[in-house]
């Protein structure tokens, strides 16, 4: 665990690691299971006490050159002299000593690193990537376990779960006393296999039995409704079926409203991320050339550019993408390459800025740890991180759509600082801050957002204006706005 864990983060997270500083760090941690415990080092060395007795040392030849490998065993042998010194190390068991370790040694990397034990890196894959289960979601609540939701396209759809049915019994054992976590255990299991459930529902008076044959479910994280002749699509995450379903709903949107449509509102509102290749299939859905995001850190394999294939699914609409401070990562890379390609509106608010990508590897434990290894860099070159994308049109402050279209009209709509924006760098946080502050990160939704974009797409011409308000600058503007930046000297 030790040694697989330092490892991984001296080989990928984004800048270089004092190795031992982390192994010294985590391991301080045990003093949070027995206070008895403390953990003293430094240039190659660690050391282990007990009521300050040094009980063992381990002292590495290469000093504070060691290799990750070379702390990892040191610290592993220190850990098992601490399981048997201390009884309450020994009685914590193994899955509460890595997490304290672990959560000890992330916390000494940026925000977005982090360790995930057994259960909880069992539960994020299943996010990312589904699992063998029926399609629904519960409710626990006073010991009645309630169906809250259906999926679409799910075993329990196609059988006719309802939303409200009460699940009294899995598998002719009763659900009282259960968790919501392990009523959840319980409906999971292998594809093709089959699961019975005894229902209570509004309208029949006795319970019913029924036999749902388990499939490959991914959570649901695209939603659509008609505004009249616009569609409108609400993401919620990215997961391994999101552009998938984006695509499908989009056919399922141009077959109800046919050949009046007129554009398509994309809210990624409170959107907080996910897989970076779905975002990436998800902006190619609406692109048919440039690029969609460059990706750049310390690692050679994070250098990675993803460039746009022909085939707009909207076939040239309009777009209103929808954003505010609680769009995030993911989002932020679509968003932020739809407009530098001049293929949407961006209305909202300055969204998050994380603009990091995380590296998944797995633990001998079968646990998790998500390591930071590269940003995220827009199409026309801007780095995202802690900047976020800038909307197009700031609502800010703002609650008359109406207000706003007569702005635009008469020209008076500020464009965005996409010049200073791309000129700032990186670790400039000043300059970062203060072209968020133009358009300040709004976290709870307005209406005044989806008003404008439906009213917006109904205007092409007006549409069209405001697409050009974004237009990205060329290298030479940028250099010079760089060079304005630099310090004086005489």
């Amino acid at each position: 665990m030790l040694v697989t864990g330092l490892g991984d983060i001296d080989s990928i997270y984004i800048t270089k690691q004092d190795i031992g500083s982390l192994a010294l760090t985590g391991m301080q941690q045990l003093s949070s299971l027995d206070p008895e415990l403390t953990i003293e080092g430094g240039k190659g060395e660690l050391k282990l006490l007990q009521n300050k007795s040094l009980i063992e040392a381990e002292t590495l030849a290469d000093g504070a050159d060691a290799s990750a490998k070379q702390w990892g065993k040191a610290a592993a042998k220190l850990l098992r002299e601490a399981r048997a010194k201390s009884p309450k190390v020994a009685a914590a068991g193994s899955e509460k000593i890595y997490e304290a370790i672990f959560t000890g040694i992330v916390g000494k990397l940026d925000g977005f690193s982090r360790y995930s034990g057994i259960e909880a890196a069992r539960e994020d894959k299943a996010s990312r990537d589904g699992f063998g289960g029926i399609g629904v979601r519960i409710s626990v609540e006073d010991g009645e376990v309630r169906i809250t939701a259906i999926m679409h396209y799910t075993p329990a759809e196609r059988l006719g779960l309802k939303r409200d049915d009460v699940i009294l019994k899995i598998d002719g054992k009763s659900v009282e006393g259960l968790t919501q976590q392990q009523v959840v255990n319980q409906l999971r299991g292998e594809v093709d296999s089959r699961v019975v459930l005894t229902l209570l529902r509004d309208g029949r008076d006795e319970p019913f039995d029924i036999s749902v044959k388990r499939a490959h479910v991914v959570p649901e994280t695209v939603s659509y409704r008609r505004e009249g002749e616009i569609a409108y699509f609400r993401v919620f995450s990215f997961n391994s079926e999101t552009a998938n379903s984006l695509k499908r709903e989009i056919n399922d949107a141009k077959d109800e409203i046919g050949k009046k449509i007129k554009g398509y509102v994309l809210d990624l509102r409170n959107n907080p991320g996910g897989y970076v290749p779905q975002s990436v299939a998800t902006a190619n859905l609406f692109l048919d050339e440039g690029r969609i995001v460059s990706i750049h850190g310390r690692h050679p394999d994070s250098h990675q550019y993803f460039e746009a294939t022909d085939g707009d699914i909207a076939g040239g609409k309009p777009i209103a993408v929808l954003i505010d401070g609680n769009s995030a990562s993911a989002a932020e890379i679509v968003a932020a390459a739809l407009q530098d390609n001049g293929r949407a509106v961006l209305i909202g608010t300055n969204s998050y800025g994380k603009g990091t990508v995380q590296n998944i590897k797995p633990l001998p434990n079968q646990g998790e740890i998500k390591l930071t290894w590269a940003r995220f860099h827009a199409p026309s070159g801007y780095t995202l991180h802690h900047l976020g994308v800038l909307p197009t049109i700031c609502t800010a402050g703002k609650h008359n759509s109406d207000e706003l279209l007569s702005e635009l009209r008469a020209g008076d709509l500020p464009k965005v600082p996409a010049v200073k924006r791309n000129a700032a760098k990186p670790d400039d946080t000043e300059a970062l801050d203060a072209l968020r502050k133009t358009c300040p990160a709004r976290k709870n939704e307005d209406p005044v957002d989806l008003e404008l974009a439906l009213k917006l797409i109904q205007q092409p011409s007006l549409y069209a204006n405001a697409v050009n308000l974004a237009d990205p600058p060329d290298d030479a503007q940028v250099d010079d706005a760089a060079e304005a930046l630099l310090p004086f000297v005489p």
